[in-house]
């Protein structure tokens, strides 16, 4: 089964009511555009998702907006649209916004050391393998940094923090047993005393959950909000993103869509008890706490494609859109993410990846294009030079999809 909503209905689509189009009008096939059902549903019958909500919008405008598949394969529930996701890594990029609106409110700079905020993070120690190319069996030492984290540390990924056991650092972080969700406070708090994985600035190692959770707080620090009151104020509000949370109500809990597990044969459902924890838990983490629809992340996207404002409401100015969306890590090696995220022809900007080579990846894309994504398969980019935004949502970890869905859109622009 499968749910439908052509992108140039009269009806209001979007929490900030994009204009929408036929896909002519914007220099797109809607022939062209059909080919994204046929690939989705190509993975749904092989069971590497339950379903999914693509979306695509090119000059300010809908052309496509498509459920795909199962929400709820046991309970025999359709995708639709308006379907909740985790967002996981997609809480990113708005908690980046959210410190470049301190930025431009003179509370920060990026070069700023996070023990500014942060005591606890002052005289930061790194943890070094004492023979690098025998880890297991030399043992590690600990050595003074060389300089402190900085603000841009932690949004480039090029911090050292330790964020799983790999690493020199990792037994420090299992022994540590940091525990999920609960206040960004006490977390920091636990996370601080540990040592680095390498000399802040020197390398580029993508930080799931410790770096963006430590910038949430610091958000927290300077706005006297908690990261969960300032996001509401200043970014859902202003955009009228009336679906995305922290802690889903419970009148919204049936709109989450299930994420799965894929094994060799099927997709697993979690644990009853599990799924509940999931979905009630507080997580006001800003790496990864937020869930919310495929609308209300295009009313975010856009925004930041029309250069820090929508209908009206600026979030930012267009400077500074510039700023976190240029490449921050030099010739920083970004190497693939849990093995299977492959970032050759990227660097990295302030909270997302940007494409500098269209070559090298091996998927269609614009040089300066940006976005990210999260672990359950949830994906975005903006490309400022086609100004377009493409969204694919499904909640089952799937990498493949973020280079195939990306040729599927671009091959739809015939202008």
């Amino acid at each position: 089964m499968r749910t439908i909503l052509c992108a140039f209905l009269t009806l209001p689509l979007l929490a900030a009511d994009l204009p929408q189009s036929k896909p002519d009008e914007v220099g797109m096939s809607a022939d062209r555009l059909k080919r994204i059902h046929p690939m989705i549903q190509s993975h749904i019958d092989a069971k590497d998702y339950s379903g999914a909500v693509t979306l695509v919008a090119r000059k300010g405008k809908v052309v496509h907006f498509e459920a795909h598949g199962m929400a709820d394969i046991e309970g025999n529930k359709a995708m639709k649209t308006d379907a909740l996701f985790w967002l996981a890594s997609m809480t990113k990029p708005m908690t980046a916004v959210s410190i470049l609106m301190l930025l431009e409110e003179g509370k920060l700079v990026l070069n700023d050391p996070i023990s500014k905020f942060i005591p606890e993070y002052r005289n930061p120690r790194v943890a070094v393998w004492n023979l690098p190319n025998d880890p297991a069996g030399a043992g590690l030492k600990l050595v003074p940094a060389v300089r402190e984290i900085t603000i841009q540390d932690l949004l480039t990924h090029t911090s050292g923090l330790a964020n799983g056991f790999e690493g020199p650092a990792g037994d420090y972080v299992r022994r540590a047993n940091l525990p999920p969700g609960g206040s960004l406070d006490e977390r920091i708090r636990r996370l601080a005393p540990l040592p680095l994985n390498f000399q802040p600035g020197t390398q580029w190692e993508y930080s799931p959950s410790t770096g963006f959770d430590t910038l949430g707080r610091i958000v927290e620090i300077l706005s006297g909000m908690t990261l969960e009151q300032f996001f509401e104020a200043r970014i859902f509000e202003p955009l009228g993103m009336k679906d995305t949370f922290f802690t889903v109500p419970q009148n919204r809990l049936a709109d989450v869509a299930v994420a799965y597990t894929k094994n060799d044969k099927s997709l697993v459902r979690p644990t009853a008890m599990g799924e509940v924890r999931k979905q009630m838990q507080a997580d006001f983490s800003g790496a990864g706490g937020l869930t919310g629809s495929t609308q209300d992340y295009l009313t975010f996207a856009q925004m930041l494609l029309n250069g820090g404002q929508l209908n009206g409401m600026r979030l930012l100015s267009r400077k500074t859109v510039e700023l976190m969306t240029s490449v921050a890590t030099g010739d920083l090696d970004l190497r693939n993410v849990a093995g299977d995220q492959v970032l050759k022809g990227y660097g990295f900007g302030l909270g997302v990846r940007v494409r500098r080579s269209t070559g090298d990846n091996g998927w269609m894309g614009s040089l300066g294009d940006f976005g990210w994504a999260g672990v359950l398969g949830t994906y975005f980019w903006i490309d400022p030079k086609e100004q377009l935004v493409g969204l694919v949502m499904i909640q089952t970890r799937n990498t493949r999809l973020r280079e195939e869905y990306p040729n599927l859109v671009y091959q739809a622009i015939v202008d």
